[in-house]
């Protein structure tokens, strides 16, 4: 079990980017060759054959957009991979974070209710992968004004989930 529950990209927003990425291209699905793409609509791992698109998302964007605030100089967006077509979204019965495997490098990111950025941290997924995802998290929300946070691949920077204050 994990101590935080990670969020998918919203099924709205996932119907905008199938259409029009948040850096105003079209979609352009195609077949995965490999598996193992970390798709954002259902937070797993692509299976080869599967109908998928490479998308620009700006996740601050939309969650400022929803809450009234704007992101100013936070607002970044970058590539996520999600299935070509609507999906059943993350199975109910998955143990553990996405996109998670020991040694990888993730940031956690921190953002107040007003979209700003109010800190961040390295994280080195450890063997026990939901313990460190947990204290990263623990750590996080430790601080009262943090109203969410996203992880992020550190190799390529895309993001991975977003977590909300409990």
């Amino acid at each position: 079990m994990t101590g935080y529950q990670p969020r998918p990209i919203d099924p709205a927003a996932l119907g905008e980017l199938r259409a029009t990425d948040d850096a105003g291209r079209p979609c352009r699905p195609f077949t995965a060759d490999e598996g193992g793409h970390p798709l954002r609509c259902c937070l797993r791992g692509s299976e080869p054959g599967e109908r998928i698109a490479l998308v620009s998302y700006a996740p601050l964007r939309r969650w400022a957009a929803a809450t009234g605030v704007s992101p100013g100089a936070y607002d970044e967006q970058g590539p996520v991979f999600l299935h070509a077509e609507a999906c059943a979204g993350p199975d109910p019965e998955r143990e553990g974070y996405p996109f998670s495997r020991p040694g990888a490098l993730r940031t956690v990111r921190r953002y107040d209710a007003h979209g700003r950025i109010v800190g961040g941290r390295l994280l080195e997924i450890p063997a026990e992968e939901a313990k460190g995802f947990d204290a990263a998290l623990d750590e996080a929300f430790a601080d009262p004004e943090v109203a969410l946070a996203h992880v992020r691949a550190v190799e390529y920077g895309c993001f991975h989930f977003e977590v909300r204050r409990p």
